[in-house]
């Protein structure tokens, strides 16, 4: 997106344009996954994340769940889209279409680990250049997300493209939510037996 960037040394403002593409991060630990009533969406052999919209039954629960925001939602019958990573594609040996269209190489597919070399190798390069704000996202297994299966270089604050600075699994905390809503039931149906026995009084006969 364009931006305007601050005061340079002569006082002037300059735009500057930051690409980056808004597309699903195949999170090591989906959120969506976990909300999902259906199973319409469900991790691949590759370790991507798909919807599978016959069976999505429009609920919506993943839309807000994803930290990124990249699940939308039809208007007209509520089931839900996102990026495949070409899914289709990649069952036939072929990369996703992005990385073969890209017309400079700046998508690209492969396995996890080359690519976070190679991407931390081009950043070594930008800082060396004096682009000392390039920095990786989403590649490290140690965040909140356990990781992206697509990650991006940015040269600048993730928030300035529209991205959490810590990602998180939105529901890692559902686990203790589930423990504390069922001992405080557990807890309020002992009191209800508690209270209608000792409620109950001997009259004599």
């Amino acid at each position: 997106a364009g931006e305007i960037s601050p005061l340079s040394p002569d006082g002037r403002t300059e735009l500057r344009w930051l690409m980056a593409s808004d597309v699903c991060k195949h999170c090591t630990h989906a959120a969506c996954l976990d909300v999902c009533p259906t199973g319409s969406l469900f991790r691949t052999e590759f370790g991507t994340v798909v919807v599978q919209e016959d069976i999505c039954n429009g609920c919506g629960y993943c839309v807000p769940a994803c930290p990124y925001g990249v699940i939308d939602q039809r208007k007209d019958d509520g089931r839900v889209w996102k990026c495949t990573l070409c899914y289709d594609r990649l069952g036939a040996g072929m990369e996703p279409a992005c990385a073969k269209a890209c017309p400079t190489d700046s998508i690209q597919f492969g396995p996890l680990d080359e690519l976070r070399e190679r991407a931390r190798g081009r950043v070594a390069q930008l800082h060396a250049a004096g682009v000392t704000d390039a920095r990786l996202y989403g590649e490290s297994p140690d965040d909140g997300v356990g990781g992206d299966g697509a990650f991006f270089l940015l040269l600048d604050e993730p928030e300035v493209y529209g991205l959490p600075p810590d990602p998180v699994v939105t529901t890692r905390d559902l686990p203790d939510m589930w423990r504390h809503a069922a001992l405080a039931a557990v807890t309020l149906m002992g009191l209800a037996v508690g209270g209608f026995a000792g409620g109950r009084v001997r009259r004599p006969r």
